[in-house]
């Protein structure tokens, strides 16, 4: 009974740890599309369909990239959430 227990805590522990490995790269991920393009924004003096690059890059990229964030975050959590499943059943 003590090993089945023992397993399952240690798959929550690599779960939890999968978890916040996920998370700090997501951050650093959004910390970048976040303040780096703005940063540099004034450097970048050329126009897209009428209107400067910075503005497409924050109306329309930015967003993009926040949407593929949460979408990766979704996927490697559910796999980590079936993975601890699939332990707690054994």
């Amino acid at each position: 009974m003590t090993g089945k227990r023992d397993r399952h805590l240690a798959a929550k522990a690599r779960h939890w740890a999968g978890n916040r490995r996920w998370v700090g790269m997501l951050t650093a991920a959004w910390l970048l599309i976040t303040f780096v393009p703005p940063f540099f924004a004034r450097d970048l003096s050329f126009e897209v369909f009428g209107a400067p690059l910075p503005v497409w890059l924050a109306a329309q990229g930015a967003p993009i990239a926040y949407v593929l964030i949460v979408w990766i975050y979704e996927r490697h959590m559910d796999r980590l959430d079936r993975e601890l499943n699939n332990t707690h059943g054994d």
